[in-house]
């Protein structure tokens, strides 16, 4: 049995970054940039007024001037400013040539084509060619999560394209005799396959292209004939169930069948400890618990950043402060404990929690908490970090 942290190292050394792909811009929102993204044009590409006024020369000491033209956005000035001018301008037109200042049209007023300043302007209201980026600039590096401002700065610099990592294929099997799918009713004995459902949703908002193989049923022949089938078709292969120890418990011997390099089997973790990781050739292995609770979290914690890094992307979980509204005591174990938690405006409440089946806990929570070994006890008011799920 290892630690998590040693356990995470070694799935994250692990990964292998995935070959890129083009993709227009309207479908590249949440993928991961694979090149340089290289200004082809300064930005702004002129003196832009950022203010409906006047433009004028701050050197000309007047209060009024004439205006001898008006200049709209999408237009060039057709003249330069001289003492005692100005030209109407419009937000996002170019500033003409003489000017270096736009005072707002709130402080001034206009009467027969003469502007008086009313008010002083402390601001020269003007953003300057190439003061957001100049041509050649390189704006963002691979492994940038494109999000909306990142099509907006791409689309800025003239790409319709860009290329991504592509995203990793995820093949899901369920194993269990019991298990059987959502549309059917469970007799005695029988349950649910909720693993499946929940890691493909997981899945795919990590960024991964999920598929659903289907349940293997407790024998070797049905989940090797569903694993060798994902062999051929992922990048990474999620089991749920068959890991632990019983009779009957056959992915780790049917992994080893099939030549997988199996990294480690267990981890000092509650819940989540018999989780198996292993490689094969190009193929990444996860054999998750069978509890959904155990297979929600080791998800999220190890096969979530998992995705991310095979991405291109360094995935960092998001922990905020909060203060408890109720007492936290654990005793001394070999292994660090998980817990469910709801986080709202800074207060941090457990949630209640019946073990690694009671899945219901988790969908009242959105947030967990790390437990040490070493026996903690946390008391109403005290500050804990909540890891955001």
């Amino acid at each position: 049995m290892i630690s998590f942290d040693k356990a995470l190292e070694i799935v994250l050394d692990s990964a292998h970054g995935l070959d890129t792909e083009s993709v227009s811009l309207n479908d590249a929102a949440g993928r991961v940039l694979g090149r340089d993204i290289t200004s082809d044009m300064d930005m702004p590409p002129f003196n832009k007024s950022a203010m409906d006024g006047y433009a004028y020369s701050s050197k000309d000491r007047s209060s009024e001037f004439r205006v001898i033209e008006t200049i709209r956005a999408g237009t060039l000035p057709e003249h330069s400013i001289h003492a005692g001018e100005c030209s109407r301008i419009m937000t996002g037109a170019a500033v003409p040539e003489g000017a270096d200042r736009v005072i707002r049209i709130e402080y001034t007023e206009e009467k027969n084509e003469i502007m008086k300043i009313t008010a002083p302007e402390h601001s020269s209201n003007i953003c300057m060619r190439g003061e957001d980026f100049k041509e050649g600039d390189i704006l963002l590096s691979p492994g940038t999560r494109i999000t909306p401002a990142v099509i907006g700065v791409c689309a800025s610099a003239g790409c319709t394209h860009v290329s991504v990592f592509r995203k990793p294929d995820v093949s899901i099997i369920a194993t269990g005799s019991e298990i059987m799918e959502p549309s059917e009713k469970p007799d005695q004995g029988q349950i649910r396959n909720s693993n499946s459902y929940q890691l493909y949703a997981q899945a795919s908002q990590s960024g991964g292209e999920p598929v659903y193989l289907g349940i293997a049923g407790d024998s070797k022949e049905e989940i090797d004939a569903l694993f060798t089938q994902a062999l051929s078709l992922s990048d990474i292969i999620l089991l749920s169930g068959g890991v632990s120890m019983g009779d009957y418990d056959f992915v780790p011997d049917i992994l080893e069948a099939h030549g997988v390099d199996i990294r480690f089997r267990h981890i000092a973790v509650k819940p989540g400890k018999p989780t198996v990781f292993g490689i094969k050739e190009s193929s990444y292995i996860f054999g998750l618990p069978g509890n959904p609770v155990s297979t929600l979290v080791i998800f999220e914690l190890l096969v979530k950043p998992f995705i991310s890094k095979l991405s291109g992307y360094e995935y960092t979980p998001v922990y905020i402060k909060g203060q408890l509204t109720q007492d936290i005591r654990t005793r001394k174990s070999k292994r660090k404990k998980f817990a469910p938690v709801y986080f709202e405006n800074s207060t941090v409440t457990p949630v209640e929690y019946h073990g690694s089946a009671h899945i219901l806990a988790y969908a009242h929570a959105n947030g967990i908490i790390c437990l040490s070994e070493t026996g903690e006890t946390f008391l109403t008011g005290d500050t804990v970090d909540v890891r955001q799920i």
